[in-house]
Order: structure tokens, then C-alpha cells, then sequence
């Protein structure tokens, strides 16, 4: 009886974990919607209140500073005091910025709305990141590919439905997405319900071990290493993002929907991959999949300045796919070097890193206005050179502390 029992029960806890994986999947689509759509109406803020340019960076830098430079110290600090209900909370500060910018009259109003957002993307991201791990079963890349792609395509719907809801309706319709803020309190609270019993649960085992299977140099060296993978990544996908239509218009004189059409395909190709990495990096080993993402994008980008626009096409969703497989595969493996501050690694990597990479990405804006968007292209066709760093990176024998042969 036991032996027929078993398998049932197994069954029943691996849905259960799946079920809380898409639920802050789900909840990442809808947190990452309201912060691209943040940007999506600036050109209506602009507008509206008579913005300049430098209040327009201002709004940006204060939504930045608390949704990014605040995420390693949120993490830091729940790594050592869990708090399984500071996710509906984080979501509450989303709903509070959203309500704020509907109905604001000043641009001091604004900033406040961008600040409660940031901070509610603050406290989201390190705890369901923690969230998606406790509830991966072991396979924690392919639990991060599925939490991030919700993040991949929220931020891939907020312009869209700025586009067609707030833009028409006027500022007062970014009310009715506090709608989706509720319904994400709603669905983070049960997650939170989740956590609560999984902390109860595993009271009684002993806490994981913080101490480090490597040297401390080497841990240091290694986590410079991969938020290096990551800013390179990071800018690059930046450049397409945010400079992608300029770029296909530019070049080739296409009309601006089949340039949207072209990013697109782009971020479709990027959410693929995000799911890919986190699968084959399961199977094959984080480290490989970095190798591979990394490298195995640059000739993709050292031919797309030279391309036509069909090979343009088909060149951007080759590097969608094959750069975006990396992130899982850091995350984990920065994880595993770290063990015991999941929140601290997840709220580096997906808020200063991103952070930074941000800064960047506006640094090619500026590039792009003294040298042209062509010259912005070749340069950036050049950081996946940046892979080579791999090289530095250690085995994941030996990151897991387990005795690695010697050459013979």
C-alpha cells in the first residue's frame, strides 16, 4: 500500500509546487507590467505637466534608486528574517504608486508614485525569487526560466496597454490597473499562506549552511564575474529595447508597426529562451548553458550591423533566444555560491544589475544622439566578448564542495 501511495503523493507535491510557481510567475507578469508602464506614459506625464527633460531623468532616477538599489538590501534583510507576507505587501505598495499617479495634480505627486512603485517592486522581486526556489523541487533552473518569464512578459505588455487604455482614456485610466495590483495581493497572500506552512514544515531541519564551499577571494571574484556576464547581457538587450524600432526605421525605412512588429519577435524569442535555459541548465549544468549563451550569441550580434532586414530579422530572434537562456543559469549558480542568501543574490542580481544596466542603456541614448544609432549597433555587437570571463568561473563540483579530480 505504501508503495502505491507514494507515487500519488509525490504526484500531488510536485503540482502543488508548480501551482506556486506559476502563481508568482503570474504575479512577476503583473509587477513588471506596472513598472514598464511607468515609462510607457512619460510621453503624456511630459505633456500633461509640462515636464522638461531633467524632470522626466528625475522620475526615472527615483523609480530606479527604489525599485533597483533597494533590492539586495530587502533581500539581505529577509534572508536572515523571512517574512512569507511581505509579498502582498510589496504588491500594496504597487496598487498605492498606481493610485497616486491617476489621480495626481503636481509633479511632487509624481515622484511619490514612481517611489511606491519601485519600493513594491523592491520587496517583490528577493522573496519570490526565494519563493520560486523553495518550490522548484531541486530544479531550480527551470523554477527561475518560469519566474523571470512572467517578469519578461509583463514588461513586454505595459507599453501595449499604455498604448491602447491610458493613452486614449487619459491619466485618471491608470486607476483601473489597481485592479490587477489586487488581484496579485490576492494571489501572493495564498502564496504567502504556502510559505508559511513550508517554513512550519521544515521548522525542525536544520537551517542551510552559510558557509562557503570556496575560498572567499574566489566567491567574490566569481559573483563580479557573473554580474558582468549580466551587464553585458543586460546593455545589449537594453540597445534592442529601447533603440530596436529607431534602428530597423532608420536603416531599413520601414513604417513604425512593422518596426513594433520586429521587437516583437524579438522579445518573444527572449521569453522562449528564458524558459530553454532554465530547462537545458537543469539537464546539462548552469556553467554550459553560460558558456553557450553568452558566446554562442556573438556571431549573431557581429553580423546583424552588416545585415539586411529579412537577415535582421532572423538575426534578432536567434540572439533573443540564445541571450536571455543565460539569466536562470547566473542566478543559480550565483545561488549555489552563495547558500543561505537567496534573497541577498536575488535582489544584486535582478535589481542593481538591472539598475546599472539601465544607466547604461540611457549612456547609449546619448551615444546614439553625438555618433548614430548604427554606430551604438557595432559597438554593442562587441560584448559578448565579455563571455570569455566564463573562463575564471569555477566547476559546479566545485561550487557544491564536492571533490573534483585532479588533471593527470
Amino acid at each position: 500500500m505504501t508503495d502505491t501511495s507514494l507515487p500519488a503523493q509525490r504526484s500531488s507535491a510536485e503540482m502543488t509546487a508548480f501551482g506556486i510557481i506559476f502563481a508568482v510567475s503570474f504575479c512577476h507578469l503583473l509587477n513588471d507590467m506596472m513598472q514598464s508602464m511607468l515609462s510607457a506614459i512619460y510621453p503624456m506625464l511630459k505633456t500633461n505637466y509640462g515636464l522638461d527633460f531633467k524632470q522626466i531623468g528625475l522620475l526615472t532616477l527615483t523609480f530606479q534608486v527604489t525599485a533597483s538599489l533597494l533590492q539586495p538590501v530587502v533581500g539581505t534583510y529577509t534572508d536572515k528574517r523571512p517574512m512569507p507576507y511581505s509579498l502582498p505587501v510589496g504588491m500594496g505598495f504597487s496598487l498605492v504608486g498606481l493610485g497616486l499617479l491617476s489621480i495626481a495634480t503636481h509633479y511632487s505627486m509624481l515622484l511619490i508614485g514612481a517611489a511606491f512603485i519601485g519600493i513594491g517592486s523592491s520587496i517583490f522581486h528577493p522573496e519570490s525569487s526565494r519563493v520560486a526556489r523553495l518550490a522548484s523541487g531541486g530544479r531550480h533552473g527551470l523554477a527561475q526560466s518560469l519566474f523571470q518569464v512572467g517578469g519578461n512578459f509583463g514588461t513586454a505588455l505595459g507599453p501595449l496597454l499604455a498604448a491602447f487604455i491610458i493613452l486614449p482614456h487619459g491619466q485618471q485610466s491608470i486607476a483601473w490597473f489597481s485592479a490587477a495590483a489586487l488581484i496579485g495581493m490576492i494571489v501572493l497572500y495564498q502564496v504567502g499562506n504556502w510559505y508559511q506552512r513550508y517554513r512550519a514544515a521544515n521548522a525542525k531541519k536544520p537551517p542551510v549552511s552559510r558557509t562557503l564551499k570556496l575560498p572567499r577571494r574566489k566567491v567574490t571574484m566569481s559573483l563580479i564575474i557573473l554580474t558582468l556576464l549580466v551587464f553585458s547581457k543586460n546593455i545589449y538587450l537594453a540597445s534592442i529595447s529601447s533603440y530596436y524600432t529607431f534602428y530597423v526605421i532608420h536603416k531599413f525605412g520601414i513604417t513604425v508597426q512593422q518596426s513594433q512588429l520586429m521587437l516583437f519577435l524579438f522579445l518573444g524569442a527572449a521569453a522562449v529562451g528564458i524558459i530553454g535555459g532554465g530547462l537545458v541548465g537543469d539537464k546539462i549544468g548552469v556553467k554550459t548553458v553560460i558558456w553557450f549563451s553568452i558566446l554562442g550569441v556573438l556571431p549573431f550580434t557581429l553580423l546583424m550591423p552588416y545585415a539586411n532586414l529579412f537577415w535582421t530579422g532572423v538575426l534578432t530572434v536567434f540572439i533573443g533566444l540564445i541571450l536571455s537562456s543565460a539569466f536562470p543559469a547566473i542566478v543559480v549558480f550565483a545561488q549555489e555560491l552563495v547558500p543561505g542568501r537567496v534573497g541577498m543574490i536575488a535582489g544584486i542580481f535582478f535589481g542593481f544589475a538591472f539598475g546599472m544596466a539601465g544607466i547604461a542603456a540611457a549612456v547609449l541614448g546619448v551615444v546614439a544622439d553625438n555618433k548614430g544609432i548604427d554606430f551604438v549597433y557595432m559597438v554593442c555587437s562587441y560584448l559578448p566578448f565579455l563571455g570569455l570571463l566564463t573562463i575564471f568561473l569555477p566547476s559546479m563540483r566545485e561550487v557544491k564542495g564536492e571533490p573534483v579530480a585532479a588533471p593527470a
